[in-house]
């Protein structure tokens, strides 16, 4: 059966939460993923829901995904930010990496969006040489923040 891409439902979200975890893994940091799934469910598909997710799917199992939410930036505008994307390690190789990202490119010209911006970790090569092929911009000029409240 070929890889089908969906958008996310409901349903989705406790594999969704093990591939988000999964991801914490490789980037080695497990301990940092507190959210909880009824947080999660409600935040994708309650009645503000603030992300929005594409799956790929083979035979029933979900064997990846693209979670974004919408940001602002004052010198582009509405920009989508891909926050996590991630197809399992058993299942890479198949293109399904490709499928997500063209999908999400499809839905930021549909939803008439300036560019899609996202973050990747210096020492993961897969994923930069993965969006070299798209012609990425990266930025090293800039150091990210946050803080915990």
């Amino acid at each position: 059966m070929p890889i089908s891409i969906r958008r996310a439902v409901k349903e989705d979200c406790s594999r969704l939460l093990d591939l988000v975890k999964e991801l914490a893994l490789y980037e080695k940091a497990p301990q940092e993923v507190t959210v909880t799934l009824d947080h999660f469910i409600d935040s994708g598909f309650g009645s503000n829901p603030v992300w929005w997710s594409f799956v790929a799917e083979e035979d029933g199992v979900i064997l990846g995904f693209a979670l974004y939410y919408i940001r602002y930036s004052t010198w582009k505008g509405q920009r989508m930010y891909l926050e996590d994307i991630l197809v399992t390690e058993h299942a890479r190789g198949k293109g399904i990496g490709k499928l997500l990202f063209d999908e999400l490119i499809e839905e930021a010209k549909e939803k008439k969006l300036s560019g899609i911006v996202w973050q990747v970790l210096d020492w993961n090569e897969p994923a930069i040489n993965f969006y070299k092929k798209y012609n990425a911009n990266f930025d090293a000029g800039w150091i990210n923040c946050s803080i915990n409240i």
